[in-house]
């Protein structure tokens, strides 16, 4: 077969990257792997509650609240992988598994995060399309900027603080989309999402104090909306935005970025580091990434599409670069 960037057509370039990728075996299930994994992660969110319980009316629970904090977020890498159909094949059990993962372990209903994150996936950075990058307290384009005021001029001195917000607005959100109806299972996903909140206020409010119980709360949540974000902010902030002519592998490969840092940032960042070969390749189990990177780059290298990776510190001054640019004109009024 012909591999050379001048006599295949663009049309025919993922056809050609997904053979050599299944060749490699890359795309096949780690069963072995998410079992370790996801018991690893059950442990701990087990052990935290444990150590919740055990330590009791004091204001060491905060220390507590800071490791819930990183297993929530764990948690929550391992839903997504789940509802990549990752880990099973199927969408059932992956649907049960992300329901007790989303709506009952972190309060996230697994239903509203998946049709956003489906959408996401399918027009990555696209302005209109890709619900992530869509016009809210932060925006990502300079048409999206204008006509803002003060928060939009100076969002980048904005973006860390506001992370902390982040796992009570996915909590609202996922609240709204049952309300309005827009989730599948709306009465399961209501039901498991209100014994996390029950369970969850319960817990904090009958072992604690009110003030511990509400410093437990703010600390908890503060933490696992940063950590979670810092998992996501590198892979796509201040990359391209598509016009929607681009083919699959381009729409995906451009508007993203890989973050490098060895097996330690491949675990705190579960995996998402390959941003790329994860677009590319959704159902790709995690472990395979890194092994299917250096396929990806040299093709990208063969067919001349440029192929972003950066340090994990690097990759957040390029999304802060990019958000202070972004209200470069209303700082010049």
């Amino acid at each position: 077969m012909t591999t050379t960037a001048e006599t295949r057509t663009s049309g025919s370039d993922f056809a050609e990257l997904n053979r050599r990728i299944n060749t490699a075996g890359l795309l096949r299930r780690r069963p072995a792997h998410y079992a370790v994994r996801i018991g690893l992660v059950t442990l701990a969110l087990i052990g935290g509650w444990t150590v919740f319980f055990l330590v009791g009316s004091s204001w060491w629970t905060l220390a507590v609240a800071v490791l819930l904090a990183v297993v929530f977020t764990q948690v929550a890498l391992v839903a997504h992988d789940l509802a990549h159909r990752q880990v099973f094949r199927t969408n059932r059990p992956s649907a049960r598994a992300g329901l007790i993962a989303g709506n009952l372990a972190i309060g996230m209903s697994y239903g509203y995060w998946m049709d956003k994150h489906t959408k996401h996936h399918a027009n990555p950075n696209h302005d209109d399309l890709d619900p992530d990058v869509g016009p809210d307290v932060l925006v990502w384009s300079r048409e999206q900027a204008r006509g803002r005021g003060f928060l939009t001029r100076h969002q980048a001195w904005f973006f860390f603080p506001l992370l902390t917000l982040l796992g009570v607005d996915l909590k609202r959100d996922s609240v709204r989309a049952l309300l309005r109806g827009t989730v599948k299972r709306r009465g399961l996903e209501s039901a498991l999402l209100t014994a996390h909140f029950i369970g969850y206020l319960g817990a904090l409010f009958l072992v604690l104090t009110p003030l511990q119980a509400l410093a437990f709360l703010v600390v908890h949540q503060a933490l696992y909306g940063v950590y979670l974000g810092l998992t996501f902010a590198p892979n796509h902030k201040g990359m391209p935005h598509p016009d929607g002519t681009e083919d699959y592998l381009r729409k995906q490969v451009l508007t993203s970025r890989d973050v490098r840092g060895g097996p330690f940032v491949d675990a705190i960042l579960g995996g998402l580091n390959y941003q790329i070969e994860h677009h590319l390749f959704p159902a790709m189990p995690t472990p395979n990434l890194r092994r299917a990177q250096p396929i990806v780059r040299d093709f990208c290298a063969e067919i001349g599409v440029p192929y972003a990776e950066t340090g994990l510190i690097e990759s957040y001054r390029q999304a802060l670069r990019h958000l202070h640019d972004v209200g470069a004109e209303l700082r010049a009024r």
